[in-house]
């Protein structure tokens, strides 16, 4: 698993933390979410993930885009 600057396997996760607080979303509320995404993620893997510890596939990622409206331009200036 790769691993990056802070010993995190991906990049995205504290932005994923920071708006599903922002629409005021337990994890589960997310999870359910993203099943209508066809994403099935359970609440401990995306505690997993906002922690930075389990890598997304990128059609997670654009599910967890389109459920809680991140800014693409907000997402690329994370991962630059």
């Amino acid at each position: 698993m790769k691993k990056y600057g802070n010993e995190k396997s991906n990049v995205v996760g504290d932005l994923i933390k920071e708006y599903r607080e922002k629409k005021k979303l337990k994890k589960k509320e997310l999870c359910e979410l993203l099943q209508l995404h066809a994403v099935y993620i359970t609440s401990t893997e995306l505690k997993r993930i906002e922690e930075g510890n389990q890598i997304l596939k990128d059609f997670e990622l654009i599910a967890f885009c389109k459920v809680l409206d991140i800014d693409y331009q907000e997402l690329k200036n994370t991962i630059d």
